[in-house]
């Protein structure tokens, strides 16, 4: 690493030079490229030295070019927290300065007299050491006045791990110091592309990965496993067979995290696991935990052990090879992922960050039940390795994976499965015949999708999640298919969510097809920045979606937007739901092949044979051939007057089924789908001309341009909410 790695513009660096040079009197005689950069990194606890470390290593390494001054402050220094400070002076850091900082209590009022015990101590610190850059990490309130205080001395500033979102007061903190920063390395794309939003400049920013993972990666062989296992938690312990513990207050909601503590730790009695708690960190609250884990009388417990401190080579043997890890750390989020480990993440404060596919999401723990059955869930399982926050190189300039979605289509016909990435590309797609019983559908949809995954390796894509899009009546909240269609025998009351997550250790989201083309016209299509549009899908049956409000729309039974199903005519031909004039028993690929075939027998007029129009390219459809919507539509653009008359009262159907939609939720935009799509267009456009109100009738209405609107449909539903699991 160079100086002009840190401060790039080197008229930057000589302004910052001669203004010190001022301020001591002296004259500056030596070129500022010839010159030492004085580098003052601040360390405030265990957690973000983890972070600094490969970074104060670096820079010790490099005496010819940089000048490392060391400032340890905030809980290193607490007796109760570990006295942390001392692996600092074990790896043979000079400390040029502790700073006692915190004002004990552990409430709020006490986190605020620290950052302004802080700011009173840090000017004279700051200006004996006279750094040109400043290093801080992360999000702490320790660091807030580190960075506010050399902001206003005038010194250059180098944030860790900015742009990030995770929940609570931390992200306010962390993008305040973002805004007095100077420069950033950040972790992931996406943090990069949040700085980049707030207005920072793109040339101060490092996409380098996490700092921490350099050590993590490199220490992680290093250890004996059984040895560091065993030493923590007792000579009984054994790899994938204990839980590690670590929750920390959020000091937004102090009352309710300290209740989701005593629930997290009553759930890890009756789990009855060995467990290593880790004390919380010294954030309000963290008084109030530490007296609910002695009420229940942790440290006593033969199960338990407690610890306010692990040496950080030996924590991530522990992280790497538990069979489970439970709280609320953003190493269960971050570091845990570079190993697959199993991860349960309680509440609100780590949800808003990138996770790979080993962390669950307990948003609403306020049962113990719901913890119960996290752990049922996930202990002692193992997930893909996730280099979403680098690769153990923080000198990374990209992300090697393409985040997708493995989509899956439940068609009567076809069972589809296909790589879909964040732009809505199909990167690969597989397709077989769908079975008829339901063991031979399900063993054929794990087998697709186990394959797709391996093959999402080779293509560089990390796959979030897999999204299933299927006929019929779906409980999304399940992943339960309450009744299907006809066309897809064995298929009512199924789980299908369970088998595909328990296969893939993956998120799993199912819905209706016709909820799925609307999804995907909402994040690929004509339904972009629209708040209300309905969808219809013209196919072998008739079907849709409803989005209204930005949302969805699924009904209390979900039942909702069965657009086949709206009522055309009192006395019509029967549907295969059993009723009379639906409009799927006038328009849908079923009705106008039964249409087509009378025609074809002659039904409709014996002296003209309807074979002899049923052309495709020139060539007669034979009187012993089925015939099929295609060869009616085909008859109808070849002047054949029944097939005409057919198509028209299919499309006046169809347009009287979007009057009652227009007339019930008043979309602004309809968006036809499907292989009939573009022969319904115009009829429905006349009747709605025709028959809707003024007040609704300058409705838009448009043939969808998307390929696959199920599958994009069944991606969408991964790609907008797998960045965090939720249970």
């Amino acid at each position: 690493m160079h100086p002009e790695e840190i401060v790039k513009n080197p008229h930057e660096l000589y302004y910052m030079q001669v203004q010190r040079e001022r301020e001591r009197g002296e004259r500056m005689e030596d070129s500022p490229r010839n010159r030492k950069l004085r580098v003052c990194v601040a360390t405030c606890n265990r957690a973000d030295y983890s972070k600094l470390a490969p970074i104060m290593f670096g820079l010790k390494a490099d005496p010819d070019n940089f000048d490392l001054e060391v400032v340890v402050l905030g809980s290193h220094l607490i007796d109760d927290y570990g006295n942390t400070f001392r692996m600092i002076e074990q790896d043979e850091f000079e400390v040029s300065s502790k700073l006692h900082t915190i004002v004990r209590g552990e409430d709020e009022a006490a986190m605020v007299e620290s950052v302004g015990l802080a700011l009173v101590k840090l000017p004279d610190v700051l200006k004996r050491l006279g750094p040109d850059v400043l290093v801080v990490h992360g999000d702490r309130f320790d660091a807030l006045a580190l960075a506010t205080a050399a902001a206003l001395m005038n010194i250059r500033i180098l944030h860790l791990e900015g742009g990030e979102v995770s929940g609570t007061i931390d992200d306010s903190i962390r993008h305040a110091i973002s805004k007095l920063a100077h420069y950033h390395a950040c972790c992931t794309r996406s943090a990069e592309q949040h700085l980049i939003a707030m207005c920072e400049d793109h040339t101060r920013i490092l996409l380098a990965g996490c700092p921490s993972y350099d050590r993590l990666l490199t220490s992680y062989p290093s250890e004996d496993p059984v040895h560091v296992i065993q030493n923590w938690l007792g000579d009984d312990a054994k790899e994938n067979g204990y839980i590690l513990a670590l929750q920390h207050p959020v000091t937004t909601d102090i009352k309710n995290s300290v209740k989701m503590y005593g629930l997290m730790l009553d759930s890890l009695m009756s789990f009855n696991r060995k467990t290593l708690v880790l004390f919380p960190n010294i954030d309000a609250g963290s008084k109030d935990m530490v007296r609910v884990m002695r009420r229940k009388g942790i440290e006593r417990h033969p199960n338990f052990r407690a610890a306010k401190h692990v040496p950080f080579e030996q924590f991530i043997q522990l992280v790497a090879h538990a069979g489970c890890m439970i709280g609320n750390s953003s190493c269960g989020v971050r570091e845990a992922g570079a190993f697959g480990t199993p991860v349960i993440n309680l509440g609100s404060r780590q949800t808003g960050r990138e996770t790979g596919e080993n962390v669950l999401h307990v948003r609403d723990a306020d049962t113990q039940n719901k913890i119960d059955h996290a752990l049922e869930l996930q202990f002692g399982k193992r997930y893909p390795c996730s280099k979403i926050y680098g690769d153990g190189g923080s000198d990374i300039d990209h992300i090697l994976e393409t985040q997708s979605a493995l989509a899956v289509d439940l068609g009567g016909t076809n069972l589809r499965v296909a790589i879909v990435n964040m732009k809505g590309e199909m990167v690969k797609k597989f397709c077989q015949p769908n079975p008829k019983t339901y063991e031979d559908r399900m063993g054929l949809i794990l087998k697709m999708c186990t394959d797709a995954a391996i093959q999402a390796v080779d293509l560089n894509c990390r796959i979030l999640g897999v999204g299933v899009s299927t006929g019929g009546r779906v409980n999304p909240k399940e992943g339960l298919i309450i009744d299907s269609t006809k066309l897809i025998q064995e298929w009512s009351g199924i789980d299908i969510r369970t088998p595909i997550s328990d296969t893939l250790h993956l998120p799993v989201w199912v819905d209706n097809d016709g909820n799925c083309a609307a999804l995907a016209e909402k994040k690929f299509g004509h339904g972009r920045e629209v708040e209300d549009f309905v969808t219809i899908i013209t196919g072998t049956g008739i079907g849709g979606g409803i989005i209204q409000h930005g949302e969805l729309i699924h009904g209390s039974t979900f039942c909702g937007a069965e657009l086949g199903h709206i009522t055309v005519s009192l006395d019509g031909p029967e549907c295969k739901c059993g009723n009379r004039g639906c409009v799927e028993a006038y328009a849908s690929g079923q009705a106008l092949q039964r249409e087509a075939n009378k025609l074809h027998d002659g039904l409709y007029s014996p002296t003209q044979p309807y074979a002899d129009l049923l052309m495709k390219e020139d060539v007669a459809l034979k009187a012993s051939e089925p015939a099929t919507a295609a060869h009616l539509i085909n008859a109808a653009r070849l002047g054949n007057p029944n097939a005409e008359a057919v198509l028209r009262t299919a499309g006046t159907a169809l347009g009287v089924a979007v009057v009652n939609i227009l007339h019930t939720v008043n979309p602004s935009l309809v968006v036809l789908s499907g292989v009939l799509a573009s022969s319904y267009l115009a009829p429905v456009k006349k009747v709605i001309s025709q028959r809707a109100l003024s007040s609704a009738s300058s409705v838009t209405v448009l043939t969808s341009n998307l390929e696959d609107p199920a599958l994009l449909g069944a991606a969408s539903m991964v790609l907008d909410y797998a960045t965090r699991r939720m249970y």
